[in-house]
C-alpha cells in the first residue's frame, strides 16, 4: 500500500447559481487527498491517513476516498470541523484562501499517529498539512520514524500565503526533504527553497543531502527527473487546460503507481534505478495530470481512461 499522509479538506470552487450570482460549491480535496484519489483511480493499493472529522463535510471526504477504493482506515477521526478552502481562478491558475483553525486537519498531534502495518509500502508527503502548527510536527515525526524503513516521497506543495513562520517551515521540510528517497518540488517552489540557479544544481543539492530521486515540475515545458548519474525528461501532455487544480497532486500519483508497476518502490531498487523506469514513471505522472487539467477542479483520470 502507498500510505498518503497529509490534509483533507473541502474545496469550495467558484460557481453561478440559476439566478447569476456567484456561489461555491464544495468538493473533496486537499493536496495529498487528492494524490490518494488518483492513485486510487489508477489501480495503486492506496491510503489515507489525515486528522477526518465526524462532520457531513468529513463523511463526504471519506465517501470518496472509498469510491476511489482509497482505505481511509488509520485515519484518526475527530468531532473538529472540517477544514474550508475557497479557490478563485485567474487565467486557470488556482488561489486560495483557507479556513482552518481548530479543524481535524490542523490539530493532528503525534499522539493520534497510529503504527503502520506491514501492508505499508511507501508513504508521501506533502501540501498544507507541512504547514500548520501542530499537525506540521506530527507529520514531521512519522516521516522520521518511517523513512529508515520505507521509501517515502515528499512533495512541499508551497503555499506561502499560509506559511507562518518560514524559518521553521524551511527548517522543518529540509529536513524531510533529507529524509525522503523521492523529492519533488515544481520549478516555482524549486526556487522558492533554493533561489535562483539552474534546476540541475539544485537537483544535485538535493541528491547529494540524501533523495535518491529529485523530480522537477516545469507546467507546459514538462518534468524532469535526476538521480545519480541519471538525468531524464518528458514533455507536458497535450490538452486544452480548464484549470490546474489538482494537476500537480496527479502527477505525483502517476509516478508512485509507475514506480509501484515497476517493482521500483523498495529503497534499494531507488538506488539504482534506471533511466527508462525513471522515463516511464515521468511520463505516467504527465499523461495522469494532463486529463487532470483537462476537466474542472480534482478530477484525476481512472486508468482506463489513459488506457483506452
Amino acid at each position: 500500500m502507498i500510505l498518503c499522509c497529509g490534509e483533507a479538506l473541502i474545496d469550495m470552487l467558484p460557481r453561478e447559481s440559476h439566478a447569476g450570482e456567484p456561489a461555491f460549491a464544495p468538493y473533496p480535496g486537499g493536496a495529498v487527498f487528492n494524490t490518494a484519489i488518483a492513485l486510487g483511480r489508477l489501480g495503486a493499493p492506496a491510503g489515507f491517513l489525515g486528522g477526518l472529522s465526524r462532520d457531513l463535510f468529513g463523511r463526504m471526504l471519506d465517501d470518496a476516498l472509498r469510491a476511489a477504493h482509497v482505505d481511509p482506515s488509520l485515519s484518526p477521526r475527530s468531532d473538529r470541523p472540517t477544514t474550508l478552502a475557497f479557490v478563485t481562478l485567474t487565467g486557470g491558475q488556482a488561489q486560495y484562501a483557507f479556513y482552518d483553525e481548530n479543524t481535524a486537519l490542523r490539530m493532528l498531534t503525534a499522539e493520534d499517529l497510529p503504527a503502520l502495518p506491514g501492508t505499508v509500502q511507501a508513504l508521501f508527503f506533502g501540501g498544507i498539512s507541512l504547514a500548520g502548527d501542530p499537525c506540521d510536527a506530527a507529520y514531521a515525526a512519522l516521516m522520521e520514524r518511517e523513512a529508515p524503513a520505507r521509501v517515502t516521497m515528499i512533495d512541499p506543495n508551497v503555499r506561502p500565503g499560509f506559511i507562518r513562520d518560514e524559518a521553521a517551515y524551511r527548517a522543518r521540510v529540509g529536513v524531510m526533504m533529507a529524509q525522503a528517497d523521492i523529492v519533488k518540488l515544481s520549478d516555482e517552489d524549486m526556487a522558492w527553497f533554493h533561489g535562483p540557479g539552474p534546476v540541475e544544481d539544485h537537483a544535485a543539492a538535493l541528491l547529494d543531502a540524501g533523495a535518491r530521486v529529485v523530480i522537477v515540475t516545469e507546467g507546459a515545458r514538462g518534468a524532469r527527473a535526476f538521480a545519480h548519474g541519471i538525468a531524464v525528461s518528458v514533455p507536458a501532455g497535450r490538452t486544452t487546460v480548464v484549470d490546474t487544480v489538482g494537476a500537480g497532486d496527479t502527477f505525483n500519483a502517476g509516478v508512485l503507481a509507475a514506480l509501484a508497476d515497476a517493482g521500483a518502490l523498495q529503497k534499494s531498487a531507488l538506488a539504482q534505478i534506471d533511466r527508462a523506469t525513471l522515463e516511464d514513471a515521468l511520463r505516467l505522472g504527465a499523461a495522469a495530470a494532463a486529463v487532470t487539467v483537462s476537466r474542472a477542479g480534482a478530477n484525476p483520470p481512472w486508468r482506463h481512461e489513459l488506457e483506452g
